[in-house]
């Protein structure tokens, strides 16, 4: 199993790596299902291995939508529980990236951005473009459409 994380951890450094170098072009994301379980794995192996700073793609069902934090740079938070049964609180700058409309508990969410571990699960951030071009843009896809 841990050879399996390993190997899942190993594939998406490359391919993060590819996309940064330009190799994989922004904004485009494999679709098959092979990268949404190395997605997913990635993600649930840096909660696992209490690693933070590490790129991250997935999708679950919104659990709970909390008020804003509007301390400093203003963030839309709500909690995305995984099809493993992990939840991941979603902190989206809302002063650089438009808030997701209509959001509501039940709501399926895609997310990318970068993931910051915690005991409850860990947080999503960097789900925006960043303006100064230093950070992988991520985002937010609720009902077809996309927040950067």
């Amino acid at each position: 199993m841990k050879k399996l994380v390993l190997i899942g951890l190993v594939l998406a450094a490359v391919y993060f790596g590819a996309k940064q170098t330009g190799f994989i072009p922004q904004g485009r994301e494999a679709s098959t299902s092979a990268s949404t379980d190395i997605a997913v794995s990635t993600l649930e192996a840096a909660y696992e291995h209490q690693q933070s700073n590490v790129q991250v793609r997935g999708s679950g069902r919104v659990s709970t939508v909390l008020a804003d934090d509007n301390d400093g740079s203003r963030h839309q938070r709500f909690i995305v529980r995984l099809g493993s049964g992990q939840t991941v609180l979603i902190a989206h700058n809302i002063d650089l990236a438009s808030r997701v409309d209509s959001l509501a508990v039940g709501d399926t969410v895609q997310f990318y951005g970068e993931y910051e571990w915690n005991s409850k699960g860990g947080v999503v951030h960097w789900t925006h473009r960043d303006p100064e071009h230093r950070h992988v843009d991520g985002w937010i896809k609720h009902k077809g459409r996309m927040y950067q």
